[in-house]
């Protein structure tokens, strides 16, 4: 599971990144010739990944795939010892049955991380402010996401750019990982062919699509 961990970030990284960049370019000037992706940025991304596949893949039943997708919103990386990252984040599990991905359980977790980052450079998730459910939802929303709630709510009734996001996520890790498959599918509903290419390309496609 440790390779597939790491290949999520593929797709999310270049997005992230952008995020961490402006937030940079905003306290410093000085920066802005900073590089888009570096090292740092994919330990934050694996960070958050191995967060949801140790901590909240662990709320269901085991499942051969445990794979996280995030809507990135706003990242704060002023405090290295609480970077805050905004996100609507989802967790989903599958199992295979043929040249399918089927989908099993899993769900939405939209909020904000806290994380650290430690003296060899890597990162930790130290806490996760989550939206409440129910009658919940509204003030923790509005609490946890403040300025940003507007942009929230409009990412998280995104259902068409929501499943893009899945779909680039689910095809850079059947890529890399050679898995024989070419859907998903989510019970009740009818199988989803995945776009065709490498990790490495679908995450540069995906990057494309939300700079524009």
């Amino acid at each position: 599971m440790k390779q597939n961990r790491r290949i999520l970030a593929t797709i999310v990284l270049l997005a992230l990144a952008t995020l961490l960049a402006a937030s940079c370019c905003n306290r410093k000037k000085a920066e802005d010739q900073r590089p888009a992706v570096v090292p740092e940025e994919t330990s934050l991304l694996t960070a958050i990944d191995d967060y949801f596949i140790k901590e909240i893949a662990s709320h269901y039943e085991p499942a051969p795939y445990s794979v996280p997708f995030h809507n990135f919103l706003a990242v704060d990386d002023t405090d290295p010892q609480d970077i805050l990252v905004w996100g609507d984040f989802w967790l989903l599990n599958y199992k295979q049955a043929g040249d399918t991905l089927k989908c099993v359980s899993g769900g939405n977790y939209s909020g904000k991380l806290h994380l650290r980052k430690r003296d060899d450079g890597g990162f930790d998730v130290v806490s996760f402010e989550q939206v409440g459910d129910g009658s919940q939802y509204l003030p923790t929303a509005k609490a946890i996401f403040g300025d940003k709630f507007d942009a929230f709510q409009k990412a998280n009734a995104d259902e068409k750019q929501r499943e893009e996001i899945r779909k680039s996520v689910l095809a850079a890790y059947v890529s890399k990982n050679g898995l024989p498959v070419k859907y998903y599918q989510d019970f009740g509903w009818p199988a989803v062919r995945l776009p065709e290419g490498t990790a490495e390309n679908l995450a540069a496609s995906r990057n494309q699509s939300m700079s524009q």
